[in-house]
């Protein structure tokens, strides 16, 4: 038992292991079918054009144990590796370009493994055409000779091309590039290239053809598209030359030339002919048919023309000979012909140039003498030239032309054949000018027209001019300016005019000469020109200062030009500033300035500038002057009377200046004057009655005479209405009053009273003088007047009087006397008021009310006397 117990343990694991070892089967590939992409890739297939890289199989197998398998892919030796797979998943990818047209089977050995059993398979791998190759044409490059002559419609030549591809990608079909302008067609399948119908070849037009030909492929799918290919080559088609050109004569027309000294059998020319057939052409043989008149002979071999006669024997000028090229073959038989016409003209041989005759045989210089400015149109009849060419036809023609300055002769005739007399003509009258040129020189020049040589000759015209009083005296500017200082003494030089007369002798001498209105104070020396004041002129820039006259500038023949000169006396200064009066007194507002003046009579600027200084001030820095118009005002500080009393013991505030006046002239004149300033403060309100106060405080006398006329006027203008008033109450024989005149105002406290200015307002009309009006207007205009400006004066009036003591009346007001003030008035306002008329309204009302109150007055304060 124990033994059986010991073998048991082993045993079992002996039979375990029989077990497994007969149960472990190889793994094995899946077979789908030749369009699987999973399998074992038997019958796979792969085009061509498949990138690499892609995934293009799947290796798929199985365990039957279920293990996980492997997948593996060999080679054989020396073959190229296109696949790669991954192990694991089976997956097969694309590592090489594939190429069918190289290698269109591939043979690989897929593997699938367990891990203990491992079955391989070979397959085989199809690799499937795609449309990647070109057509090539095979045999090139093409050349094809063919004769001119081959009938159209002929085949030439076969093109091949080949396409590596298989199907469609590999058919071929042909056809040409430019069809339409090509002379030959091509069969589009077999590539027989053809002459097209109708169409023939000419070696004499074009020589060489190049057909273009193109193969093009049957299309097919590449990497997904539809690609079709297509290749060029270029066919040489040379055209062989074939007999069936006449020659041809080179250099057509021909013309030869026979001269007076060319001796017999000279050559003359050469006619050249070709074989029109350039490729294989034949020898030419040359002979005249016919117009030599025995004159002239041809070489048979090159074609050389000559003459066999000498030219003096030639009957006629011009010969037309047919001359005959014949082509000559190998076999010495004329094939073809052709002809052409030679002309031969006999000529004088051109030995003779143009020659210039005088009245005494052949002559190069001619010479004339004349007066400048001749006639236009005038011949020179002194020239006597003639002009002769010896030859003949041609050869005697020539042309005549005047070398020298432009446009003043021109020559006749101007063409020649064999001999003219020759004629000079003025063309230009102006030109021939003595001061210009003394000696007009040309050169005669004869030249032939149509002769290779152009032979010429050339003779002098020498023109000798004469002097002609042409020319009018001219000033070098048609005006003069002169200054000259006022102070220059008689006989000073002003200013030297000078005039040219190009003339010569004593058509070139001139005379000068002035005149106008302003020529008086100056002379002209006749030769120089130099234009000088008189003796006893004395000029002054104050009185005048600028002066203007002709000049005149003729010669002996009375030929004569003006010019215009401008005289400026220069100022000087030579007047000293001068005041109105060396001692002047005026009256200064504290605030406002003075003005002094000084007037210089100088005529210019700067010797009529005034500068104005203060040269001596008692006391010293009080004024201020303005040094360019004479302003004198206080110092800035001075604003009032007190600061003045402090400044001086001096109560009366009148001071003197000693003033100057001094020019900017060189040298500077100068002159002072004193004034007397008296120094006051503005009282007045400002107004015109204010300005005229201040105006006539210097000057009493002036106020007093307007205050006189005033009231002169007043006195006069009460009278008249007095007397019209005594009238009318006498034929009333009672004194009423009409109108209510006098309004009653409450009494005012006592006050000061200014006096007033009255001024009066001119009626409009007469009837305006006599309206009074019934309301308080009427009381307040009596004293006041609404439309006169009250200006008050510096004095204060003192108060008025009490009014009388009246008498009460009932309901009578009570009466209050105005006051009526006045001043004095300047000159132009009396004027004004004269002007106006004494028989305003204003002027009458006031007096008409005055003597009604009196008169009222007097009758109340008659008891209380």
């Amino acid at each position: 038992m124990k033994h059986v117990r010991r073998l048991t343990p082993s045993l079992f694991l002996s039979l375990v292991h029989v077990c497994l070892v007969q149960a472990n089967y190889a793994p094995y590939f899946f077979d789908n079918g030749a369009r699987s992409t999973n399998g074992n890739m038997a019958l796979f297939s792969l085009s061509e054009d498949t990138p690499v890289g892609t995934h293009v199989y799947t290796l798929n197998g199985t365990d039957p144990e279920g293990d996980p398998v492997t997948y593996g892919l060999a080679y054989e030796a020396g073959s190229r590796r296109y696949f790669s797979v991954d192990k694991n998943l089976g997956n097969v990818t694309l590592i090489e370009e594939l190429d069918r047209e190289k290698e269109d089977e591939i043979e690989v050995i897929v593997s699938i493994s367990d891990g203990l059993n491992t079955v391989s398979e070979k397959v085989r791998i199809l690799v499937m055409d795609a449309n990647d190759e070109s057509p090539e044409f095979i045999n090139t490059p093409y050349i094809v000779e063919v004769p001119e002559n081959t009938p159209s419609g002929s085949s030439i030549f076969k093109i091949e091309a080949v396409d590596k591809d298989t199907g469609s990608g590999g058919s071929i079909t042909y056809f040409l590039q430019n069809i339409h302008a090509n002379k030959f067609t091509i069969d589009r399948h077999s590539g027989v290239l053809r002459i097209k119908t109708g169409v023939t070849l000419d070696y004499e037009k074009s020589r060489t053809h190049f057909v273009v030909v193109v193969a093009k492929d049957g299309g097919g799918k590449l990497r997904g598209d539809n690609k079709v290919f297509s290749a060029t080559t270029t066919v040489t088609v040379n055209v062989e030359d074939v007999q069936d050109t006449p020659p041809m004569f080179i250099g057509t027309p021909y013309y030869g030339y026979v001269y007076e000294d060319t001796l017999a059998g000279s050559e003359v020319l050469t006619v050249v002919a070709l074989d029109g057939d350039r490729g294989k052409p034949n020898s030419i043989h040359y002979c005249i048919v016919n117009g030599d008149e025995g004159s002239f002979e041809i070489s048979n071999t090159t074609g050389a023309i000559s003459v066999i006669k000498s030219p003096n024997q030639l009957k006629k000028e011009v010969y037309e000979l047919k001359v005959q090229a014949s082509e000559v073959s190998q076999e010495s038989d004329v094939s073809v012909y052709a002809f052409a016409m030679v002309t031969i003209r006999v000529v004088d041989l051109n030995n003779h140039p143009p020659t210039f005759y005088g009245e005494n045989g052949p002559q190069n210089r001619f010479e004339l003498t004349m007066y400048e400015h001749p006639p236009e149109g005038e011949i020179l009849r002194g020239l006597k030239i003639t002009v002769n060419d010896s030859d003949q036809g041609a050869n005697a023609k020539f042309n005549l032309r005047l070398v020298g300055p432009g446009g003043i002769f021109r020559v006749v005739p101007q063409t020649v054949l064999n001999e003219a007399q020759v004629t000079i003509i003025v063309e230009n009258s102006a030109a021939i000018d003595y001061e210009k040129f003394k000696v007009l020189t040309f050169k005669l020049l004869a030249i032939e027209v149509n002769t290779p040589e152009k032979f010429s000759s050339t003779a002098d015209v020498v023109i000798r001019l004469l002097d002609t009083n042409d020319n009018v005296p001219k000033f070098s500017s048609d005006y003069y300016i002169a200054r000259i200082p006022e102070n220059s003494p008689g006989g000073s030089n002003v200013v030297a005019v000078t005039a040219t007369d190009p003339d010569s002798g004593l058509w070139g001498e001139i005379k000068y000469s002035i005149y106008g209105t302003g020529a008086d104070l100056f002379l002209i020396h006749p030769s120089t020109g130099i234009i000088y004041t008189q003796p006893w002129a004395v000029l002054d820039a104050e009185v005048n200062s600028k002066y203007n006259f002709y000049v005149k500038a003729e010669d002996t023949d009375g030929k004569y030009s003006l010019a215009e000169v401008f005289i400026t006396v220069l100022d000087v200064n030579d007047h000293s500033p001068e005041f109105n009066e060396n001692i002047q007194e005026k009256t200064m507002i504290i605030g406002s300035p003075v003005k002094i003046e000084a007037i210089d009579q100088d005529a210019e600027e700067p010797n009529n500038i005034v500068d104005y200084s203060i040269m001596q001030a008692d006391p010293a820095n009080v004024f201020d002057i303005d040094q360019s118009t004479g302003e004198i005002k206080l110092k800035s500080y001075i604003r009032s009377l007190d600061i003045i009393h402090n400044i001086t013991k001096n109560k009366d505030c009148i001071w003197s200046l000693v003033v100057q006046a001094k020019d900017r002239g060189s040298p500077s004149f100068s002159t002072t004057a004193v004034l007397k300033i008296d120094i006051t403060e503005e009282t007045l309100h400002k107004g015109p009655m204010a300005a005229f106060l201040m105006q006539t405080k210097d000057n009493p006398m002036k106020a007093l005479g307007v205050l006189a006329g005033v009231m002169g006027i007043m006195v006069l203008i009460t009278i008249m209405i007095s007397t019209a008033m005594f009238w009318r109450n006498k034929r009333s024989n009672k004194i009423t009053p009409i109108r209510r005149i006098i309004k009653k105002r409450q009494t005012p406290q006592p006050r000061a009273v200014r006096m007033e200015w009255l001024k009066f307002k001119r009626p409009s009309n007469a009837a305006e003088k006599f309206i009074v009006e019934d309301d308080a207007k009427s009381l307040q205009n009596e004293n006041s007047n609404n439309n006169i400006q009250v200006v008050p004066v510096p004095p204060t009036a003192p108060a008025p009087p009490p009014p009388p003591a009246l008498a009460p009346r009932g309901d009578a007001p009570g009466w209050r006397v105005p006051t009526v003030s006045g001043s004095l008035t300047p000159k132009f306002i009396n004027k004004q008021l004269k002007k106006r008329g004494h028989g305003s309204a204003h002027n009458a009302l006031v007096s008409e009310l005055k003597m009604k109150f009196e008169k009222r007055n007097a009758a109340i304060g008659e008891p209380h006397i």
